[in-house]
């Protein structure tokens, strides 16, 4: 029985009458008349091949062919009513994935709390996280790995879009035992008698942008540079070298019962930027997401106690 013969609306009114024994209820629930009701029946009856109903001038049966048929008209329509439900939640961003790309501390600390967050309003959206380097935050979403990312401000080109969130200055991170430690705010001149660790390739261009804009005096290079910043930090909590990170990593620094002293003379800023394709529109709820995440992450740094510009 091909299946553009059979329609919803026929299969809606046997349903209702076989529920209510009656037309002109069955008419009502639809919100069509009793003569819209029986034709709708009486054209379903022509395409099953068989009457679902025995009529009388009192009431309406269902036939026993009527009787059989129910459980499996009633289950289509449970699924359309459910596939329905399924459209209405994707339509008002309510219902579907999203991935997005993050550096290990935002990946690890603040997405979480992102997530959680936004559950409360949309339970049924499912964000997925994926760690990426620095370096490949533009690149993944422009190839179409990952929706949306957030992380440092990169250079992008035209197929991506990049929206500023929230600025957090470098800061050295040191142990309490360390010498710096003793200071509310290090100059970069002081630096050059300490030995710094950087942390990935993004860490030690950001450091050499700093040095080179600082004073020839006071240009510093690190000794050693690790792929992870929690590396960094855990190697700069033994108290022999300090390490430049933004501030925002306080979560992960504190861990590992580091201080934060800014650095000035001049201060250097970092920008945490929002990434999204500028090729292809986003699904509903990546869209939902990512307007969530402009209002929510200029907020977390604060929630953090950690200093935003």
């Amino acid at each position: 029985m091909p299946l553009t013969r059979f329609t919803l609306r026929q299969l809606e009114a046997y349903v209702a009458v076989a529920e209510l024994h009656s037309f002109n209820a069955a008419a009502e629930r639809l919100g069509l008349t009793a003569q819209a009701v029986s034709q709708l029946v009486a054209e379903f009856e022509s395409v099953v091949g068989f009457r679902v109903f025995d009529r009388t001038t009192r009431r309406v049966g269902l036939s026993s062919a009527g009787r059989d048929f129910l459980a499996s008209a009633e289950t289509v329509l449970r699924h359309v009513h459910a596939c329905e439900s399924a459209a209405a939640d994707v339509r008002h961003r309510a219902a579907g994935v999203v991935r997005i790309g993050a550096p290990m501390v935002i990946a690890s600390v603040a997405l979480p709390a992102a997530i959680q967050a936004y559950a409360a309003e949309r339970p049924k959206v499912v964000v997925r996280i994926r760690d990426l380097p620095v370096d490949g935050l533009v690149e993944s979403v422009a190839s179409g790995d990952v929706d949306l990312a957030v992380g440092p401000d990169r250079p992008v080109g035209t197929d991506v879009e990049r929206q500023p969130l929230f600025t957090s200055p470098w800061v050295l991170w040191c142990a309490k035992s360390h010498p710096l430690a003793r200071r509310k705010t290090v100059r970069w001149d002081m630096l050059r008698e300490h030995a710094l660790l950087a942390a990935g390739r993004d860490h030690e261009r950001s450091v050499e942008m700093m040095r080179l804009s600082s004073p020839e005096g006071a240009r510093i290079a690190p000794v050693d540079i690790v792929d992870n910043v929690s590396t960094a930090l855990g190697i700069a909590a033994q108290g022999r070298v300090a390490t430049l990170a933004p501030a925002y990593v306080a979560p992960m620094a504190g861990y590992f019962g580091l201080v934060m002293r800014r650095v000035v003379e001049p201060e250097a800023i970092r920008t945490v930027c929002l990434y999204r394709s500028a090729t292809r529109s986003l699904s509903p709820a990546a869209q939902g997401f990512a307007e969530f995440l402009t209002g929510w992450m200029p907020r977390w740094p604060a929630v953090h106690g950690t200093p935003g510009v």
